[in-house]
């Protein structure tokens, strides 16, 4: 009688294990949104404001004609598409992509890169601004002023103290007189350069963050309370590419600080650069890196604002091709998106060290075509973007979070 009684029991623990885990599967289902972008569109960006509004921009390709787009999602449905601005003289690519940044105002900030000469790697990165939800935008303009025939892009807009802050990167020292330069083979240092503009894009501060970086990968910001934080991917003269860190601290940058010593060296650019998100004074950075060959994707946590950080902690399975984001869900957990191979991923990340399981959001390409993927959280949910570079359109999904 005892063992029959043994039995019942684990046999009603084992179904309810099984009808748990059903249940969290079904918890970590995708769903699939319709999208606004039409035929001929690539480069998507997703950006949460102050009030939890979600915003869709992305890149319309028709003959020699690029258009920047957006979109809001209202009431669960995406917003008529408008655009934001033209020209047949834009340099479009894969991974230097245009954004756009909302406060809770109403104000909004974008970009996008125009080219300044016939060479593949000279182009200005122009910003416009509109101050009623994005109904209207202003002439663009040219975020630099050193009007140097060079590279400029890779750029990061966040709201900041009733302005927006402002990171990119600027290759004015790459320049020589009469001879162009390019991704690697310049003559000079690539910068990293922030700058605060206002609510009608005018520049009103800007600086010199770091003299020597990595040449062609995104940067990120976040703000702390202490203030706001740039993350990037560093170059020193050894040819080490590991992520480094820069805080406003007090009205003063901090001197640019290694988060975490990988020890990458690798010759060239890889074109992966990190993601960072904050609530107060926590902060979480994903990023990519690939020393001896070993691709990973690893997540750290700082308290502090960025000034001290936790041991990293290693999320990928082996086959990753990086193409980072990563949002803080509380002060504790981050969920992170990656590419394994051509599979877009997410997983949440514990500050404690713990991970859970990963949650498949799309079969995707690791060509450089399908971009990178982007992820926001909306309400109590997160949205995914990426470019379906076979039907050339942006795809969209949404996570229901538990």
């Amino acid at each position: 009688m005892q063992k029959l009684l043994i039995v019942s029991l684990l046999c009603t623990a084992l179904f309810a294990c099984k009808s748990q885990q059903k249940k969290t599967e079904e918890a970590a289902s995708i769903t699939m949104l319709a999208s606004p972008a039409g035929d001929s569109c690539a480069e998507p960006y997703l950006f949460t404001d102050a009030k939890g509004m979600v915003h869709l921009s992305w890149v319309e390709k028709k003959g020699k004609t690029s258009t920047l787009l957006f979109s809001s999602l209202q009431n669960e449905k995406w917003s008529k598409p408008i655009a934001i601005s033209s020209g047949n003289n834009w340099f479009v690519n894969w991974a230097d992509y245009p954004v756009i940044s909302s406060d809770a105002n109403g104000n909004m900030l974008a970009h996008f890169l125009e080219k300044s000469d016939t060479a593949k790697f000279t182009y200005d990165v122009k910003v416009t601004a509109s101050s009623d939800h994005g109904k209207t935008w202003s002439q663009p303009t040219t975020l630099h002023d050193d009007g140097k025939k060079a590279e400029h892009g890779f750029v990061s807009i966040i709201p900041y103290n009733e302005q927006f802050m402002v990171s990119w990167l600027d290759g004015r020292k790459t320049a020589m007189e009469g001879e162009h330069s390019g991704h690697e083979g310049h003559h000079g240092e690539m910068t990293l350069r922030g700058a605060l503009l206002d609510k009608a894009g005018k520049k009103t501060k800007e600086w010199e963050l770091d003299g020597r970086i990595c040449d062609c990968c995104q940067t990120t910001i976040a703000v702390t309370t202490n203030g706001p934080v740039v993350v990037y991917r560093d170059r020193s003269d050894e040819e080490i590419r590991d992520m480094s860190i820069v805080r406003l601290v007090n009205g003063e940058w901090t001197q640019p600080k290694t988060i975490f010593a990988d020890a990458w060296k690798i010759a060239g650019c890889p074109v992966n650069g990190p993601r960072a998100d904050a609530i107060g004074n926590n902060l979480a950075i994903a990023w990519f890196s690939m020393k001896d060959k070993q691709s990973e994707v690893k997540v750290i946590f700082s308290a502090d604002g960025g000034a001290t950080f936790q041991q990293p902690i290693r999320i990928d399975e082996g086959k990753t091709i990086g193409r980072v984001d990563l949002v803080l869900l509380d002060e504790q957990t981050a969920m992170v998106s990656w590419m394994e191979g051509a599979t877009i991923k997410a997983m949440k990340v514990h500050k404690d060290g713990t991970k859970e399981k990963p949650v498949v959001v799309a079969e995707s390409s690791d060509a450089r075509s399908s971009s990178f993927p982007q992820m926001t959280k909306a309400g109590d949910q997160l949205i995914f973007a990426w470019t379906d570079s076979k039907a050339k359109t942006i795809k969209l999904a949404a996570l229901q979070l538990n």
